[in-house]
Formats: structure tokens, sequence, C-alpha cells
């Protein structure tokens, strides 16, 4: 696939079943090789759902083909994935993901370069991220470093390790 057929855009609230979509066919494929089954049976129903606010915020972003499929998808907010505002300057990374036929083709680092442009535009120069394990190599080769692991709970005794990663965006 080329990259010069996809076009990108800001998501809007009526992409939601689209991105749906892709976090469903998405996460189950490519966090199986790094998470257990019974870790995932309780992660993916918990993460594979577009959020409404995050899309009607423009900072959400979709690659999708001529026929209109969304083949990538991701953002930032000024908000943690918990809820807590951050600083000015800080932004945090959100629901990343990339079609399983469509991964290595390019797509990721095109979403995250919009990302990044369109956080540095609004005075972020910094963006954190929670990384699943699968995802980690990619935020490494995009410029982020490794800061600290986390385990979110995710039922009684069932954790789902995270590493929470940051970018300085002064230096992209």
């Amino acid at each position: 696939m080329a990259l010069d057929t996809l076009s990108l855009r800001r998501a809007v609230p009526a992409d939601l079943a689209g991105i749906d979509r892709l976090l469903g066919r998405s996460y189950p494929r490519l966090l199986a090789p790094d998470y257990p089954p019974s870790t995932l049976v309780l992660a993916v129903p918990r993460f594979a759902r577009a959020q409404p606010a995050l899309l009607a915020s423009g900072r959400y972003f979709v690659a999708e083909d001529p026929q209109g499929r969304i083949l990538a998808a991701g953002g930032w907010s000024r908000r943690d994935p918990g809820g807590g505002a951050l600083s000015e300057t800080t932004g945090h990374v959100r629901h990343v993901a990339t079609d399983p036929q469509a991964v290595r083709q390019g797509l990721g680092r095109m979403v995250m370069a919009r990302v990044f442009e369109d956080a540095k535009a609004a005075g972020v120069t910094r963006l954190n991220c929670l990384s699943t394990r699968t995802a980690v190599p990619f935020y490494r080769a995009l410029g982020f470093r490794a800061v600290q692991p986390l385990d979110l709970v995710l039922g009684p005794g069932i954790t789902f390790p995270l590493l929470r990663m940051l970018l300085d965006l002064r230096q992209k």
C-alpha cells in the first residue's frame, strides 16, 4: 500500500464506528504475543472503544484508504487517560492503533508526525504516553524514552503492564 494513496485527516464524531472497528481489529491481534489471553480478555474490551470526547476534541487523527476504511488512528489530549489534568506544556498520546494488515508500512509514523505537529502548534513541549509492551519499540523509534513501568489493575490479581514513556517535542 502506498502512503500517497491514503488520506490523513482530523477525526470527527461520525468516525466512531470506524475507529471502534480499527481498535477491535488491532488490539487483540497485535497485543497477543506480549500478553496472556487471561489478561487480554479483560483488557481489550476496555481499550478497544473509541472515545467520543477525544474524537470531538480535534486532536485525534485517522489515516484512511481511498475506500474510506480507517487503517490507522491516534491523537493526543491535555488530560491523561485517568482524567487528570496535565500542565499547559505537556500532552498525552492517546489510542494509537494500526490495522494488523497494514503494520510496518509507515501509517503509525504518519499519524504520529501529525500528532507531533498539532501538539507543538498548541504549545506542547512534552508528550507522555502509556505504551503497551508491544508498542515500546515503535515509540522508542520515534524518540520516546522509558520513564517508569506501570501496572493497570484490571481485576483481582490481574494487571496489564504498561511503560510510561516521554518525548521532548523541542527535539523534533
